[in-house]
């Protein structure tokens, strides 16, 4: 059985629906001193570094076992956007966003002990409609503050859908890891049936 360095729901619900026994254990990270030492990284190597990073830390205290850790970020025109941390900061980003294409970058790797035996990352494109200022009010009156947990300030399994016209990429990585690369490292890594 593998473990989860996340508490995230959406890597939770892909690998409970992907037949994948784990225990989650969420990693305790300064995510914010891990980007200072790779400062000048793009968006996918800062999500693939802070995924090896979270699951170091966990594998740290459970040696011998596979750690998978986990990170999304999002850019959209050139900025980068955390999770937001007020339901005003939420209405800002999703007012930025309107009309723009949104970059959401995810990334997994696992570890055992102090060898990180896969990582990867992945990138989905998300255009955003037209967000209007009464859509802003209706969305956050659903969603917050459960997307206060989010990068982009959404759950495409809620009502994100809705900022949408289009979205490239696989559903895997709009959720926040990429799953198919995962299962085929445990595969290779012999926790998974081949």
């Amino acid at each position: 059985m593998i473990i989860l360095a996340s508490k995230s729901a959406s890597r939770r619900a892909m690998l409970d629906a992907a037949g994948v026994e784990f225990e989650a254990v969420p990693a305790k990270l300064d995510e914010r001193a891990v980007e200072a030492r790779i400062e000048g990284c793009t968006p996918g190597e800062i999500a693939e570094a802070l995924s090896v990073a979270k699951a170091q830390a966990v594998a740290s205290e459970y040696r011998g076992r596979l750690v998978l850790g986990s990170d999304s970020l999002v850019v959209c025109d050139g900025q980068r956007f955390d999770k937001p941390t007020s339901r005003d900061n939420a209405a800002g980003h999703l007012r930025f966003f309107s009309g723009k294409v949104m970059e959401l970058h995810s990334a997994a790797a696992i570890v055992r002990d102090d060898t990180c035996e896969w990582s990867a990352q992945s990138l989905a494109q998300l255009h955003v409609r037209d967000l209007s200022e009464v859509f802003i009010e209706f969305y956050l009156d659903a969603e917050w503050p459960e997307i206060g947990y989010c990068a982009g300030a959404f759950r495409i399994e809620a009502m994100g859908p809705q900022l949408f016209e289009q979205i490239e990429g696989d559903q895997f990585t709009v959720l926040g890891m990429p799953l198919l690369g995962v299962l085929g490292a445990l595969r290779e890594l012999g926790e998974l049936p081949s």
